[in-house]
Formats: structure tokens, sequence, C-alpha cells
């Protein structure tokens, strides 16, 4: 029988609860004489039990699809998991894979009460859970509001707090060394002409550390001390709230970060105290003012010279952007990273060369319409990919291991029955042995059964084929004589990224595969990527040589 042992805790600092958790599971191992692995104890120090995103948990469902785990042994059901129905899930999971869960401390069976016991804990560990979040939001929301916590862990740039109460706002004073450059920053912006880029630059040049201690300023940290009320001498709670994420944060990585921060409109502020002021509230509005009459007039907003894959082009040597910009009566795509340090965020320059706009975009138009004349290209890269050709990296990667536990398993029964057939094993053992390796088999064909996505696939897809074949129809029409703002709306739908590596370009097409899927842009938001139904597919990339 192979045993494998869970454990978890909320905070890192709970060390001494896990070990407690793990030497009484350890004793319950020795008590029944069974034989543990070391790889199979799986704890994670420091997670929720309300998310099911935890790295030993995940390992250990892992194995269990396997069929390598029987039995798993956990100290109490809300160490597993503190939601209900997380619970409920990942019992169900275990149970389909042949692996039988034992808690410690309400030994579990299929008996009807015991069931609607392990329910009611479940219920009750999940309340309590929510409870103390809600109290403890509230708790903190009324000192806000009373001015007596302050809303960061950690002081902003230029002022410091009581090291005995760190979160006391009338323990806020003023570091005057930080003090000096807050006041450089908002005279040298207001007066000095220079943009936030160019000042940015300039702090870089002098040679100030950054508030991490930093060499090289970005441009983000220099609008957080520009924009940060606290510097006018008010301090502010929920100024910016956590939100998921929509957009991707880099167009060559397909998902980003799952949550980020995003500003709150003043009328939702919490005023929580005054502390020493560093600018004047005058200066202070006067900054506002110019970095809002720069946003109306930012270069990005240029639309003077038309660039057929405006915000479509990357480059494949450092990863970043591409921008249009034109040098004389020449136009380019060029890549961020040739900027200066400030604007790309990197030390070292791009060494890619400068991309002839009209040349990439005329050979990109051509495979455009080459593409849509003849649909049966794409009819083919859809099967491909709907057969298995492509599939999302994790579910690719859960699909490899089920056919690797596949072929493991099948060599397992037959050096079993090569044994049996030798005289090493007894025919009831050789029974026994077969029917849990059939189990296993058993299990290991239903999840790639699952993976496959059964027998609606082949009608889905023909219903794909025709809605693909209709879009190129209808779009066909208006290919020649096409005017630039038709040209840009068909590659905006049909084109995700387009990749130049110098004289090397790939494009990245994506082929709405309902009518629905034509009205939103696909590869935009973070959800096409994440969605396990999408309304568009890739389709195979296409590499040609831009000479």
């Amino acid at each position: 029988m192979h045993l494998a042992l869970y454990a978890r805790v909320s905070s890192t600092r709970q060390t001494q609860t896990i070990d407690q958790q793990l030497t009484r599971l350890l004793a319950s191992v020795e008590q029944h004489g069974w034989t543990l692995q070391e790889q199979h104890i799986y704890r994670d120090d420091g997670y929720s039990g309300a998310s099911l995103t935890r790295p030993g948990l995940d390992a250990l469902r892992d194995r269990v699809a396997l069929a390598e785990i029987d039995l798993l042994l956990i100290t109490a059901p809300d160490r597993l998991a503190r939601n209900y129905v997380h619970q409920m899930l990942l019992l169900e999971e275990f149970q389909r894979a042949g692996c039988r869960v034992e808690f410690l401390e309400h030994p579990m069976s299929q008996d009807p009460h015991d069931q609607l016991l392990l329910q009611i804990r479940g219920a009750v560990a999940e309340y309590e859970r929510t409870l103390i979040a809600e109290r403890m939001r509230r708790g903190r929301l009324q000192k806000l509001q009373a001015g007596w916590l302050l809303p960061w862990t950690r002081a902003p740039y230029g002022l410091r707090t009581d090291p005995d109460r760190p979160r006391d706002p009338r323990g806020v004073r003023v570091e005057p060394g930080e003090a000096a450059v807050i006041v450089e920053v908002y005279a040298t912006y207001l007066e000095g002409g220079l943009s936030l880029c160019g000042l940015t630059t300039h702090l870089t040049k002098r040679g100030i550390p950054t508030p991490s201690g930093r060499v090289r300023w970005n441009q983000s940290t220099v609008y957080d001390l520009l924009t940060n009320p606290v510097y006018s001498g008010t301090v502010y709670a929920g100024r910016t709230r956590c939100v998921d994420a929509r957009a991707r944060q880099s167009a060559m990585r397909l998902v980003g970060r799952k949550r980020y921060s995003r500003m709150t409109p003043p009328a939702d502020w919490i005023f929580v105290a005054q502390v020493p002021p560093i600018v004047s509230q005058d200066q202070f509005d006067a900054v506002q003012a110019k970095l809002a009459h720069h946003r109306r007039f930012a270069r990005r907003h240029n639309t003077t010279h038309p660039y057929l894959l405006r915000a479509l082009v990357s480059c494949g040597v450092c990863q970043l952007a591409c921008g249009g910009c034109a040098k004389g009566p020449y136009r380019y795509y060029i890549c961020r990273g040739k900027g200066s340090a400030t604007q790309s965020c990197r030390d070292e320059r791009c060494s890619a060369r400068y991309i002839p706009a009209p040349q990439l975009d005329e050979v990109v138009w051509q495979d455009v319409c080459e593409l849509l004349s003849h649909p049966a290209q794409i009819e083919a890269a859809l099967r491909r990919a709907r057969g298995g050709a492509w599939r999302p990296q994790a579910l690719q990667a859960r699909y490899a291991t089920l056919q690797k536990a596949a072929r493991s398993l099948a060599q397992q029964l037959e050096r079993l029955t090569e044994a049996y057939l030798a005289g090493v094993l007894e025919l009831d053992e050789y029974r026994r042995r077969k029917a849990e390796l059939t189990q296993r088999v058993e299990v290991v064909q239903s999840q790639e059964r699952q993976v496959e996505a059964g027998e609606s696939r082949q009608q889905e897809l023909t219903g794909m084929v025709a809605s693909i074949q209709d879009l190129c129809q209808r779009v066909r029409q208006s290919l020649e004589g096409a005017r630039f703002d038709q040209k840009r709306q068909i590659v905006e739908l049909l084109i995700d990224r387009v990749v130049v590596t110098n004289g090397e370009v790939e494009i990245r097409y994506v082929i709405p595969t309902s009518p629905r899927g034509e009205q939103v842009f696909f590869g935009h938001l973070r959800t096409d990527y994440c969605d396990p139904r999408p309304q568009a597919d890739g389709v195979a990339h296409r590499v040609f040589a831009l000479a």
C-alpha cells in the first residue's frame, strides 16, 4: 500500500504547529505498521486553506492522479481545505483516483452519519474563516476612519514612523535627506520643463539612490512620488484595490499576474490623519495639473503617420514591444529596448535592427489576403488544434503525464504476467496484483477521456469550420481596394502578434470560431488565455523572411 501525509498551516510563523501535525501523523503510521516514503510527505507552510493554489497540495494531487497513492492521512478536514466546496471537490477527486482519505481527529467511513458530520465540519470551518476575515476587515476599517491606524506597513519614501508603534499616525516624522530629494523632484518637474521621462533620467544621472536603494530610477517610481498626497501632509486609505487581471502583462507572455492594484476614485478614499507635509498643497495641485496635461498630449496619442500594425509588433530579440517612429521620409517600427534605460527599464540596449514599417505592413497584409483566400489552411490548422496537436500548456503537460502513466502500468501488467507464467507468483497473488493494476489503468483511461473531451468535439468542430468559411467569404469581398481603416480592422481581428527577429517575421494568427468572437478582439484580454472554451483558436505560426 502506498501511503502519503499532508499537513498545512496558514502562517509561516506556525512551524511548531505543522511539526506537531507531522508528529501525530508519523506516530499513526508507526502504530499501524505502515511503510512511508520520504517523498510522499506533503506540506504547505504559510498557505491559506481558503485557496486551492498550494504547491504541496498541487504535488499531492499530481501523484494521486497517477494512481501512485492508495491512502492519504490528514489530521483534520480543515487542514485539507477550509471551504466546504473545496473539501468535497478534493475528496471526490481522490476517491475517483482510488485514494482513500483518513482524518486522525475524526475518522470517516461511508456511513451517512459520518458523511453528514464531515459536511457539517466543513461548513463550520468555512463560516469561521469568513467570520474572522470580516471581523478583521471591519475592525481595521474602524481604526482607519478614527485615525488610529496608518494604511501602510512600511513608511513612504521621505517619511519615518515610531519603531515601537509603526502604525500610529502620531509617530510619523520627516526624514531630512529623503525629503530634500522629494522637494527637488517637485521643483524640477514644475520649473525645469522636464517630462516624466526626462525627470527620471535626471535623477538617475545625479546618482541619487531610489527608494529601494537601486541606481536606476523607473518612471513608475517617480510617478508615485508625484501623485501620493501624503507628501502634501494628508494620509488616505483605500487609494488602491486589488482586482482580477484582465489585460496581459506582456504580449510575449500569454498570462501574467492574476491580481493587480488599481486606483480608486478620490471620492472613495478614506481620510486617516494629517502628517508633517514635505511640499505645499498648491505645489502638489500644480503637479497634478501638469501630469494631466501631459497625459492628454502624450506621444502615444499621436496618429500623424499611419501604421497598419500599431501595437501589434514585438521584438523577437528582447521580447519588448515595438512602436512606430518616423525619421525624415522613412517610417520604422523600433523596439522599445533600443531607447534609453529609463524607457526600456533595462540596463543594456537591444541589438535588433530598425524594422521598415511600409515593408513589414505589406508583407503581413499580403499574407492575410493569402490566408483568407484559401480557408482550407485555416480549417486544417483548426482540425489539427482540436485533434490534440495544440493544447493549453497545463493541459498538454497533464495529458503527457497521463500517457506516461498508462505506458508504465501496461509494462507492470506485462511483467506481472511473465512472473506468473514463470512460476514466481501464485495464482491468488497474481489475481490480487492484477486487480489493483487494472483498477489503476481504468482510472488513468478515465482521466484521458476527460482530457480528450468526448464525442461532442467533432460536432463542435464542424460548426466552427462552417463559421470560419463564412467569415473568410465575407472578409474576402472587402480585401481588394480596402481603405487603411478597413485593413486595420481586419488586422486587429485576425492577428494576435507579429514577432520580428532581425530579418525573420513570425505572424501569430487567431481566427474567430463563432460569430460572437468577431465582436471582441482576441488576445487583448487575459481571460482569452484562461477561458477553457475561448471564442477563437490559434492558427499555426507563419514565418517569413523580411528582405
